[in-house]
């Protein structure tokens, strides 16, 4: 069965949800480092579904971050505060899985889901468009 661009980007965005959704559970559960991987993961996941419906192609998760400033924050069609929390995500995401020692707290990984979820609205409003 083949899908259609509208099917690859509505399957991208909802693993985008889930993927905050899954960001919760973990944060309820204590497990902070893993919670921030999904944070991270929950907004590449929406801006790759936002890159399909521009055509807009990157293959690292570094190119995606330069991407999205170069196409959206720089035109001042997102939110400069989107921009750096996703940098942010990014840089978090590479010290918890890959650095040693390195634990995140519930303070600061609780701050963090709410602005999740600003930036998943924000790229969701940019696919109704």
């Amino acid at each position: 069965m083949k899908r259609s661009k509208e099917d690859y980007i509505r399957y991208r965005f909802k693993r985008a949800i889930q993927t905050l959704e899954d960001a919760k559970y973990l944060a309820d559960s204590e497990r902070w480092n893993s919670a921030v991987n999904r944070l991270y993961y929950a907004c590449f996941y929406a801006v790759q579904a936002l890159f399909s419906k521009k055509e807009i192609s990157s293959h690292t998760h570094s190119g995606v971050r330069t991407q999205l400033s170069m196409h959206f924050v720089k035109k001042g069609i997102i939110d400069k505060e989107h921009a750096l929390l996703y940098g942010d995500l990014f840089d978090l995401r590479q010290k918890g899985d890959y650095s040693d020692f390195i634990e995140f707290d519930e303070v600061y990984v609780k701050a963090l889901i709410p602005k999740t979820e600003d930036f998943l609205k924000a790229v969701e409003s940019l696919l109704s468009d």
